[in-house]
């Protein structure tokens, strides 16, 4: 009976430990010829893992049960072989205890194997959601690869059939070419049969080709001098990139709570919205990133070195490459920022107030809701300033979302006096249905400066499918007064812009369209800025920069408007995005029947529609409406007050709005 159990006991083990486990192994090494089906997602696959794990905790549980209740029944039957019982019953005794024993071994076997394979499977759990992670990354990569292939297909037989042969794309520019095409980007957003964008050649296109840092120039007189490139202000653009590393005044925060997994079918939300004005349409927070659209505004100063370095250069057209630099590098921090930033209540006010650290203080407002528009002035005690006036165009078109900035932005340089003006480019999110989402900033901006008449060109080339370019690329040249190019800029918006002198320029042989191109002479580029890395864990924190993760932390005596007291954007900072939801139904009913309020005041002393444009007309507390000479339109700037109220603690001129 010894004998039989011990056999028995081999054959458990060794079907559990050769059949079951190498049928596991083999099924994990994929050497099967049968295709297993994986799960539909992620969270299927952790509930199946996790109600592995119960159904292990149940199978070591009954272990323990079985150990306990079969070392009773051992006892008990120990107990009965001392006792003096006749032969017969006794032989039946110990046939028992042979069998008890033998059911101990094989319950111990199956429960060795069970662990076993408990072991096993957490080893290769992770293996598993590694293979599956990477399975589900290819696949939507084929999908995305396939639909914009067949969308291209779509694009290339519309322009066939609208017999465009002359402006057929040409993917083999290298990398120093650029182009300027007429300013007709807002146009293109707003045609929706105009959706995908490919590098088209232009008459005014140019190539540059590198010189000799000791060859002459030739001037377009006929005569030639010699190149200075190592005057002073060229030693101010070699040191453009380089950020001064002086430790912080005040330690600040360099993360966040985590982003929340919360799933939300945006098409369910949006394909009500076609044609909508996208600052009309509630949307709940998981479509946005815990910070609002003052604090978007503020985020162009995260570069704000290039323009202290700028105060320093004699030369205007060389200050103009650093202003360019500027303006490009306020578009580095959009290129994973997919989310919606919060709309800013009316009245709504951001503080900046970082003299200390960076030199500067940066205060906005939120001066008008429909349109959505925030004024924003900047005081640098390097001795330049900076306002502007931004209204907020966004449409949903259905397959993208197109974003337009309107507004001028002013730059003033106190010692010089050189005032800047320029504009932003228009803002695109693509697949709103299908697909992964991504943005690309295209069209054309121009950078004047009103005091000497230089003028810089700046092309963002939209992203296309087809072409061998640097994806982002920007490209762009320097003019002075008369209209000469001076210097070549090239790079692109989310890495970095780079200057080149030109010290030739010539026009080269028309190409088989007629077209011809300019040909620039240039020294080697120098580095303007380059982008500062992102935090770690950046991709958990909605790809903030350090300055944007600082932007929400909590300060003492800033103004009870100020963002950081918005409640519902707090909450979703921290993760409760079911209570930010709730706190902010209410605040948008509460900023309703304020705006009822008004509109009822008015109503009594005019009529309905004089009413409603009354009730429209905010007042800011901090800006006032003026004309702007440069730009012939009516504009907020600051007028003063609110650093003089902050140092007194004097609030009771803000409204309540939270």
């Amino acid at each position: 009976m010894k004998g039989r159990g011990c056999w028995e006991t081999a054959s458990v083990r060794s079907f559990c430990s050769s059949r079951c486990l190498n049928t596991f192994k083999k099924d994990d090494s994929g050497d099967d010829d049968d295709e297993t089906a994986s799960p539909a997602d992620k969270s299927e696959l952790h509930n199946t893992i996790k109600n592995l794990s119960l159904k292990l905790d149940d199978l070591s549980t009954c272990n323990d049960l079985i150990a306990k209740h079969g070392a009773a029944l051992q006892r008990s039957l120990n107990e009965l072989d001392g006792l003096r019982i006749p032969s017969e019953s006794s032989e039946k005794l110990k046939a028992v205890n042979e069998r008890a024993t033998l059911f101990r071994i094989t319950s111990n076997a199956m429960i060795n194997a069970c662990r076993d394979f408990l072991e096993l499977a957490e080893t290769h759990s992770r293996k598993w959601q590694r293979a599956l992670q990477y399975e589900q990354e290819q696949r939507v990569h084929l999908e995305e690869t396939i639909e914009q292939l067949a969308k291209q297909h779509n694009s290339l037989e519309r322009a066939f059939r609208s017999g465009a042969s002359g402006r057929a794309a040409n993917p083999t520019k290298s990398f120093s070419e650029g182009s300027f095409l007429t300013s007709k980007g807002e146009d293109s957003e707003e045609d929706e049969e105009t959706e995908y964008f490919d590098a088209m050649e232009d008459a005014t296109s140019f190539i540059t080709v590198i010189a000799e840092a000791k060859e002459d120039r030739k001037a377009e007189g006929g005569t030639t001098g010699p190149v200075d490139w190592t005057s002073s202000d060229n030693q101010v653009l070699d040191g453009a990139s380089l950020v001064p590393q002086e430790p912080p005044k005040v330690k600040r925060r360099d993360r966040i709570p985590d982003k929340p997994n919360y799933s939300l079918n945006l098409w369910s939300i949006m394909k009500n919205c076609i044609g909508r004005e996208l600052s009309r349409i509630p949307m709940p927070v998981n479509f946005n990133e815990p910070l609002s659209m003052l604090q978007r505004l503020t985020e162009d100063l995260e570069y704000h070195h290039l323009l202290d370095k700028a105060v320093h250069c004699t030369s205007s057209v060389e200050q103009m490459c650093l202003v360019a630099a500027f303006s490009v590098s306020s578009y580095s921090t959009t290129v994973h920022r997919i989310a919606k930033p919060f709309n800013p209540m009316l009245g709504e006010t951001f503080e900046l107030d970082r003299l200390d650290e960076m030199g500067l203080r940066s205060l906005c407002e939120q001066v008008s809701h429909h349109p959505p528009a925030a004024a924003h002035y900047v005081f640098s005690k390097n001795g330049w300033s900076l306002w502007q006036e931004i209204t907020i165009s966004s449409k949903f078109r259905g397959k993208y979302l197109s974003i337009m900035p309107l507004g001028a932005i002013h730059l003033e340089f106190q010692a010089s006096g050189n005032h800047y003006v320029w504009r932003k480019s228009t803002s695109t999110v693509h697949n709103i249905i299908v697909g992964k989402l991504w943005i690309d900033q295209t069209g054309d901006i121009e950078i004047v400066n009103h005091k000497t008449k230089d003028r810089c060109q700046l092309k963002f080339l939209p992203y296309s499918y087809f072409s061998k370019e640097v994806a982002r690329k920007v490209t762009g040249v320097v003019s002075d007064e008369q209209g000469k190019a001076q210097y070549v800029l090239s790079g692109s918006w989310d890495e970095q812009m780079e200057c080149s002198k030109i010290v030739q320029s010539s026009p080269s042989s028309p190409s088989s369209d007629g077209k011809q191109k300019t040909v620039y002479q240039t020294l080697p580029a120098k580095l303007l800025w380059k982008k500062y890395p992102l935090p770690e864990n950046a991709e958990n924190m909605y790809y903030f920069s350090e300055l944007a993760l600082t932007l929400n932390e909590h300060e003492e005596g800033v103004a009870p408007t100020d963002s950081r007291l918005r409640p519902d954007q707090r909450l979703m900072e921290k993760g409760h995005w079911d209570e930010a939801n709730t706190e902010k139904q209410r605040l948008e009913e509460k900023q309703r029947v304020w705006r009822r309020r008004r509109l009822e005041a008015c109503s009594r002393g005019c009529g309905s529609e004089d009413a409603e444009k009354e009730a429209d007309m905010y007042m800011p507390l901090w800006f006032e409406k003026r004309l702007d000479p440069l730009t012939g339109e009516m504009a907020c700037v600051y007028k003063g007050g609110y650093w003089e109220a902050k140092e007194k603690q004097e609030w009771h001129m803000c409204p309540n709005i939270f």
